[in-house]
């Protein structure tokens, strides 16, 4: 039984805990990020993309008005 729950504790932080964090960390950082940060957040998509195919139906970021100087 504490293997089942274990399994089950270990599926919902890869599927849902983690994904969400990175999606949030992707949303503040996306737009001021550096060259080797942006290859870790590549990597986080990667590694953890069912979990952000889980979510993607819920979720909905627009991208970032750009401001226009004259």
């Amino acid at each position: 039984m504490i293997v089942a729950l274990l399994y089950l504790i270990l599926a919902g932080a890869y599927l849902l805990v983690i994904p969400i964090a990175v999606l949030l960390y992707l949303k503040q950082r996306w737009y001021v990020a550096t060259s080797i940060e942006r290859v870790f957040m590549y990597f986080l998509v990667f590694f953890f993309f069912p979990g952000l195919l889980v979510l993607s139906p819920f979720v909905n970021f627009r991208p970032q008005r750009r401001q226009i100087q004259l």
